[in-house]
């Protein structure tokens, strides 16, 4: 909407912001109402919904900027964003067995967590049960170890699936264990399509950046359409995949470099999904990316602001999308693992809160706040309810809140978004010359772009040129003055009984028989879903039915970049 003033366009921004109250706000208040009714500060200075430009000083902020909940969703993609309803409070957790993991879950349940978060250990993350060969010494330690529907069943007793959302930070087998969550959701009674939560299932950042890959790259990416179109018609509140980019971050990279590379396999999974009949329309609706929270404040809250304009451009210019849902950029944060330090490790609340902080100003649907003392170990259950409480301080005393994009407008904050914006552009445009994402991976030039990033790094903080409170500045002699979790090394066995038990009382008639049908059905086109979905039920271990498809598809070999 716009009006002439001289010989210079305008945008009657009066007008456009009784519009968006009228037909964006309006609606989504009668379903999704505000905290309270009215938000001040400690003062009692009340907070509008939302701030614009002063008359005089408008531009193109339409084109720009726009309303919260409208295109491009610089400003956030819901209306009233935090006003309505908080981020999703989800802590990442799992370790050991699945009754000690299920002890934490309902730990913080009861903190005020609001969604699961599951870490799985080693094995489980590369298709290998608990009595594998290779995984030996493996079980437990950095994650939960999930090799059967009754691990599975055991993780989640007690906790009503239908009711609360879960994250399942999984990849390479990723059908498989949402195959094992379908199944005990069933047993539990539930109706599959009310089902709220993600697996990550990115492929793409396990061969650029985190290292958990099964399956050459085709085979994968057939693995990700297939579970794509399955929750589309039968879980179609399930986010499919979670586009990483929090990997290429702790990997070394830049902010600009972690939305471009994000964005660039987000754009290789929209086009596989549409080369296989999806429609952009529907699918698109089930996408969410995975970011992370780095200690540059500033940069980080106009790195989410930016991720989210330049992907609803794409996905409207380039993909032809018209749902606004299937346009909006919906992500979880997590704060920067590779940031924190073993030395002096209180100070990592610190750097937790104020990357938190650059996250909610940013605009995220989830976040995890990682605890103080994860660059020792894993986190004791002290650590992460300071961690949670991070998040809750926040939310309910920062005034942060209270407002939609309250950072917004910004000298600062808008150039950096504009530039960040143009210089992850330019990075996907190299990427498109280079015919992809994943023709720019086969070609080496993602990983070298990161280690070129973290190198540069590396240096800056030898040379003191870069501060790390308490590494490279600020030191002082200490001993290590926290607890550090440990898993007792006693539940592999524990582990591999419960296997041996298990194959010994199931129909291993049935076993083979499902065995054979997947591997005729892996060498052809039907979607595998529904038959993984049969074989867990029938307690077909995760490591049998990856080790059919290792026969059939083979395994990524990793090229050596110089």
């Amino acid at each position: 909407m716009k009006v002439e003033e001289g010989n210079t366009p305008m945008t009657d921004l009066s007008e456009l912001h009784k519009r968006w109250e009228e037909e964006t706000v309006k609606p989504a208040l009668e379903s999704f109402p505000e905290r309270k009714e009215t938000f001040t500060t400690s003062s009692g200075i009340p907070l509008e919904r939302v701030y614009v430009p002063q008359e005089g000083c408008e531009g193109d902020y339409e084109e720009r900027l726009g309303f919260p909940g409208e295109y491009p969703y610089t400003r956030g993609i819901q209306p009233t964003m935090y006003r309505g309803r908080l981020w999703t409070m989800r802590q990442y957790a799992g370790y050991a067995t699945a009754e000690e993991s299920n002890e934490r879950y309902k730990y913080l349940l009861q903190q005020g967590q609001t969604g699961l978060s599951v870490a799985f250990d080693l094995p489980t993350q590369i298709g290998y049960d608990a009595d594998d060969p290779l995984a030996v010494g493996e079980v437990g330690k950095v994650g939960v170890s999930i090799s059967s529907l009754a691990d599975m069943e055991r993780l989640f007793d007690g906790i009503p699936l239908e009711r609360v959302s879960t994250s399942m930070t999984i990849n390479a087998p990723a059908a498989i264990l949402l195959a094992m969550y379908i199944a005990v959701a069933k047993r539990q009674g539930a109706d599959i399509r009310k089902l709220r939560g993600t697996v990550q299932n990115d492929i793409l950042k396990e061969y650029i950046a985190r290292g958990t890959y099964i399956f050459p790259p085709r085979p994968s990416m057939r693995l990700i359409t297939d579970l794509l179109a399955y929750c589309a018609e039968h879980v179609p509140k399930w986010n499919t995949i979670s586009i990483s980019g929090y990997h290429i971050r702790e990997a070394g990279s830049t902010a600009v470099q972690e939305v471009a590379f994000t964005l660039a396999n987000g754009i290789a999974y929209v086009q596989a999904a549409i080369d296989a009949g999806l429609d952009v329309d529907r699918f698109g609706e089930q996408l969410s990316f995975f970011f992370n929270a780095h200690n540059n404040f500033l940069e980080e809250v106009a790195k989410f602001r930016a991720a989210r304009r330049l992907w609803a451009r794409i996905m409207r210019e380039r993909f032809g999308a018209t749902n606004p849902r299937a346009l909006m950029l919906r992500f979880h944060t997590q704060t920067g693992g590779s940031t924190l330090t073993a030395q002096q490790p209180e100070n990592n609340v610190v750097r937790v809160a104020i990357q938190a902080l650059a996250a909610v100003l940013g605009g995220t649907q989830s976040l995890h706040t990682n605890s103080l003392d994860e660059a020792l170990g894993l986190p004791t259950q002290q650590a992460v309810q300071v961690a949670l409480r991070t998040q809750q301080i926040i939310a309910y005393e920062s005034g942060a809140a209270d407002s939609v994009d309250p950072l917004g407008g910004s000298y600062l904050i808008e150039a950096l978004t504009d530039e960040i914006e143009a210089r992850a552009r330019e990075y996907i445009e190299q990427i498109d010359a280079m015919g992809g994402a994943l023709a720019a991976i086969e070609h080496g030039f993602i990983n070298r772009e990161i280690q070129e990033a973290a190198y540069r790094t590396q240096q800056a903080i030898e040379r003191g040129e870069q501060i790390v409170v308490g590494v490279n500045a600020f030191t002082v002699e200490e001993d290590v003055p926290i607890e550090i979790l440990r898993v007792d090394p006693a539940i592999e066995a524990r582990q591999r009984e419960r296997l041996a038990k298990l194959r010994a009382s199931r129909d291993n008639e049935r076993v083979a028989g499902l065995l054979s049908r997947l591997e005729q059905a892996a060498r052809g086109s039907d979607n595998l879903m529904p038959l993984f979905i049969e074989c867990v039920e029938n307690d077909i271990t995760l490591g049998e039915i990856c080790g059919v498809l290792r026969d059939v598809f083979g395994e990524h070999q990793p090229q050596q970049f110089i």
